[in-house]
C-alpha cells in the first residue's frame, strides 16, 4: 500500500550514524573514531581523511552534490554554506569528487558577519567552524537537492565561542567531571561518564498560506500586531487531545516520515489547547544531539508545512488572548551504563545518593534562579510568561507531595524515616482495571517541575535553541556537585558528612520550592517576600549574564569567559531592540497602509448612506449609521493619534546608544505605544464591515486551516 510507512527501514536512513560507520570505515578508523566521540581522544588528518572519503562516498550515494558545516550561531536560527564534491576538471574535462579531512574537520565561514557583541569588528572576518563528531552528519534532501550536513561548532579566529554550540559541549564535560566524583564517593566506579539528557517537546500553531500571506505582521515578525478576539476562542477546551484534522494528520505524517529519516525520534503529537496549535515531542538524547534534532524538527516543521499549503508559526505568542508556545525541556543526568541521577526509586528517604543530587539542584536554582530565567529570555516569550498557558517569569520548583515531604523530615528532625506511596486509583468503575496512581500530583504552573526522574524546564520560548537553557542547568549543577565533592572527600566520616549536607542544602534553599498556584496573584508578592528574583522582561533578566557571580560561575569551568558573557548580553539587547523596532514599524506600516485607508473607506460609505437615506426621507432612522459613524471615527481619529506618537518614539530610538539604553527605550515607551495602536484598531476591527477589513480575523486564520 503507498500510504505504508515502514519505521524500522525508514528511521536513520539518511544519518553517517554508527551503524553506517561500523559497515563502511575500516575496522582500525571505525575504533579511533569510537574513542575520539567517546573519550574525546584528538582524530589525526590519517584517519580524517578515510572518514571523510567514506562519508563522502555514502552521501553521494543518497543523492547528495554539496556537503555543509552544519552550525547555529547566535542569530536563533541555523547557518550553512554548501560546497560541492566536484574538484577542478582534469585536461580531459571530466571532474572527480574529493572531501578531504580537513573539509570534514575545519570550514572558515565570515565571522564578522554573525552576531558577535563586539567580539569581532567588521574587518576582522575569520572564523572557524569545527566538527562536532559526537552528533552524526545526515544528508538533507529539499530543493537544492542533496546535501551533506555535517553538525559543527563555530568559534571566532581568537578562539571565542560564536555559537550555541561549544558552550554547550563545554558545560557537558563540567557536570560529566562533577557528576563522576559524587558517583566514586558512593562507591560507582564502573560508570565512566555522566551525560545530560533531554527531551525537548516543541509546540507550534499551523495557518493557512493564503491567509498568511494577506498578515503582513505575520510575515515581517511571526505574530500578529492587530486582532480581535473571535466569538470563541480556546475557553471551550474541545481542541486539546481533541480528534486531528485530516489535513493536519496528513501534514504530521509527513513530518514524522522526515524526522525518523534524519534519525530525530518524533514519538508524540497532539492537539495543544489553542484552537490550530500542535505539539510534537522526541525521544531523550544526550543533549547537544537533543539541540541539534530540535533545530532539524523546527525546519522540518516549516518546510512540510509549505507543501501543504499552510505555514508553521513557531513564535512564542502568535495570537493575543489564546495560549502562546513554549518548548518543555525535560533534563535529567544519566551514566553510560543506565543509571539515571534522577531517579527517586520507591523509596526516596532511603536514597542517600538521590538526596543529594536532588538538594544539589535545588541549591544550585536557587543561588542561580537568575540566570536561568535569563536562560528562557525572549522577546516573544515576554508576551507569553505569566499566562494562563506558560509558568510565571518567577523561578520555583515544584517537587510533588512525596519529596516535599521528605525534605520536610530532613528539616525538622534531620532524618527521614518514610516517604508517601502511590495508592490505587479507584475510578468507581468495575470493568476498568485497577492502577497505581504517582505519588504526586502534576504543577503545570511550575517553571521547575520535578516530574518523575527528570527536571522539566517549562519557560523556554518555542523558537529559542535550548542549548542555552541547558548550558546554565549543566554548568550551575556542576559548581554546586564540586562544592559537594570538595567537602565529601575532605570528610572524615562520610556518612555523617552526607547527611548533614543534604540537611543544610535542603534547609538553606527550601525558599526556591514552591508547590502551589504559579498563576495566583499573592504568589509574586510571596516570591518577593522569600527574596526569589522577579524578572519580568527580557531586558530585566539580561544583566544576570555579566554579574560577578555568573562570570565566576563560568570562568571557573571554562564554559564562557567574561568577555563571551558581554557580548552575549550585547547580542541580547541588540536583539530586543531590533525585534521591537520591526514590530512597531510593522504596525505604523500596517495602520497607514492598510487600516486607515479601510476604516476611511468604511467611513465613507456609512456617511454615504446617511445622506441617501435622509435624501429619501428627513423623518427615517438613521440613528444606527450615525452611531456607527461616529464612533468608527472616533476610533479612527485615535488610530492616527496612536501612530503619530508611535512613528515618533521609532524615530526617537535612534537617538538612544545601542545596546542596553536603547533595549530599555523600546521596552519602556515603544511597547506601551504599540499597545496603545493596538486597542483602537481591534476594536475597529469589530465594527467595520468584515469584506473591507483588509487581512484575514483571528477566527480565519485559527478556524479555517
Amino acid at each position: 500500500m503507498e500510504d505504508y510507512i515502514n519505521v524500522k527501514e525508514i528511521f536513520g536512513c539518511d544519518v553517517f550514524n554508527d551503524s553506517v560507520m561500523q559497515d563502511r570505515l575500516p575496522k582500525k578508523v571505525y575504533r579511533e573514531l569510537k574513542k575520539t566521540i567517546e573519550e574525546g581522544k584528538e582524530l589525526s588528518m590519517e584517519i580524517a581523511d578515510v572518514v571523510a572519503h567514506e562519508m563522502k562516498e555514502w552521501a553521494i550515494e543518497k543523492g547528495a552534490t554539496h556537503y555543509c558545516h552544519w552550525f547555529q550561531p547566535l542569530t536563533g536560527v541555523t547557518a550553512e554554506k554548501h560546497d560541492a564534491f566536484v574538484t577542478a576538471p582534469r585536461e580531459d574535462g571530466k571532474v572527480l569528487l574529493s572531501f578531504s579531512g580537513k573539509e570534514l574537520i575545519k570550514g572558515e565561514p565570515d565571522a564578522s558577519s554573525f552576531p558577535s557583541g563586539g567580539l569581532r569588528a567588521t574587518f576582522e572576518a575569520r572564523g572557524y567552524t569545527t566538527w562536532d563528531c559526537t552528533s552524526p552528519a545526515f544528508v538533507r534532501h529539499d530543493a537544492a537537492g542533496g546535501i551533506l550536513c555535517i553538525p559543527t561548532a563555530f568559534c571566532s579566529y581568537t578562539g571565542e565561542a560564536l555559537d550555541q554550540k561549544t558552550p554547550l559541549l563545554r558545560s557537558m564535560e563540567a557536570v560529566n567531571t562533577q557528576a563522576l566524583r559524587l558517583l566514586r564517593l558512593f562507591g560507582n566506579t564502573t560508570s565512566k561518564k555522566v551525560t545530560p539528557s533531554v527531551g525537548a517537546e516543541q509546540e507550534y500553531f499551523l495557518v493557512d498560506k493564503q491567509k498568511w500571506l494577506q498578515r503582513k505582521d505575520l510575515i515581517y515578525t511571526g505574530r500578529t500586531l492587530f486582532g480581535a478576539m473571535p466569538p470563541k476562542g480556546q475557553e471551550m477546551d474541545d481542541h486539546y487531545f481533541g480528534t486531528i484534522r485530516q489535513r493536519i494528520s496528513a501534514y504530521m505524517k509527513e513530518v514524522n516520515e522526515e524526522c525518523w529519516k534524519l534519525g530525530v525520534t518524533a514519538k508524540t503529537q497532539h492537539n495543544e489547547v489553542a484552537p490550530a496549535q500542535h505539539e510534537l515531542a522526541p525521544i531523550y538524547a544526550p543533549v547537544n544531539i537533543a539541540a541539534d534534532h530540535n533545530q532539524i524538527m523546527m525546519r522540518i516543521l516549516k518546510k512540510v508545512a509549505s507543501r501543504h499549503g499552510m505555514r508553521c508559526l513557531l513564535h512564542e505568542k502568535p495570537f493575543a488572548g489564546v495560549n502562546g508556545s513554549g518548548k518543555h525541556n525535560n533534563w535529567s543526568l544519566t551514566t553510560d551504563d543506565g543509571i539515571n541521577l534522577l531517579e527517586p526509586g520507591k523509596t526516596p528517604h532511603e536514597n542517600i545518593q538521590f538526596l543529594l543530587v536532588l538538594t544539589c539542584i535545588l541549591k544550585a536554582v536557587d543561588e542561580h534562579a537568575d540566570l536561568l530565567r535569563e536562560s528562557a529570555a525572549d522577546v516573544g516569550n515576554d508576551e507569553r510568561l505569566g499566562g494562563n498557558e506558560a509558568p510565571p517569569a518567577v523561578i520555583s520548583v515544584f517537587l510533588g507531595e512525596q519529596l516535599q515531604d521528605v525534605l520536610e523530615q530532613l528539616i525538622s528532625t534531620g532524618t527521614a524515616t518514610h516517604s508517601k506511596k502511590g495508592e490505587i486509583l479507584d475510578t468507581g468503575v468495575k470493568t476498568l482495571p485497577d492502577f497505581m496512581k504517582d505519588a504526586t500530583d502534576r504543577n503545570r504552573t511550575s517553571p521547575f517541575a520535578f516530574t518523575g526522574n527528570k527536571f522539566e524546564f517549562r519557560m523556554v520560548g518555542s523558537r529559542d535553541s535550548i542549548s542555552e537553557c541547558n548550558v546554565v542547568l549543566n554548568t550551575i549543577a556542576a559548581e554546586v556537585f564540586r562544592d559537594a565533592c570538595d567537602r565529601l572527600e575532605a570528610a572524615e566520616d562520610f556518612d555523617i558528612a552526607v547527611h548533614d549536607l543534604i540537611k543544610e542544602y535542603a534547609t538553606e534553599h527550601q525558599k526556591i520550592v514552591f508547590n502551589g498556584n504559579g498563576y495566583a496573584p499573592e504568589w509574586e508578592e510571596e516570591a518577593r517576600r522569600r527574596g526569589l528574583p522577579i524578572l519580568p522582561s527580557m531586558v530585566d533578566a539580561i544583566p544576570a549574564l555579566t554579574t560577578d557571580k555568573a562570570v565566576k560561575l563560568f570562568e571557573s569551568f571554562n564554559v564562557f569567559t567574561r568577555a563571551e558573557l558581554e557580548s552575549r548580553a550585547e547580542i541580547q539587547y541588540e536583539g530586543y531592540a531590533k525585534a521591537i523596532n520591526i514590530e512597531a514599524k510593522t504596525m505604523v506600516d500596517i495602520a497607514t497602509k492598510q487600516i486607515i485607508p479601510a476604516v476611511i473607506r468604511y467611513t465613507t460609505v456609512l456617511a454615504e448612506s446617511i445622506n441617501s437615506v435622509k435624501a429619501v426621507s428627513a423623518a427615517l432612522d438613521v440613528s444606527v449609521q450615525t452611531s456607527l459613524l461616529e464612533k468608527s471615527s472616533a476610533l479612527l481619529a485615535e488610530t492616527k493619534t496612536a501612530m503619530d506618537k508611535l512613528s515618533g518614539l521609532i524615530a526617537e530610538a535612534e537617538s538612544h546608544e545601542e545596546g542596553r539604553d536603547r533595549a530599555v527605550f523600546f521596552r519602556e515607551c515603544v511597547v506601551p505605544a504599540m499597545k496603545a495602536l493596538r486597542k483602537p484598531v481591534d476594536e475597529l476591527e469589530m465594527i467595520v464591515d468584515k469584506d473591507m477589513w483588509p487581512m484575514p480575523s483571528y477566527g480565519d486564520l485559527i478556524f479555517e486551516v
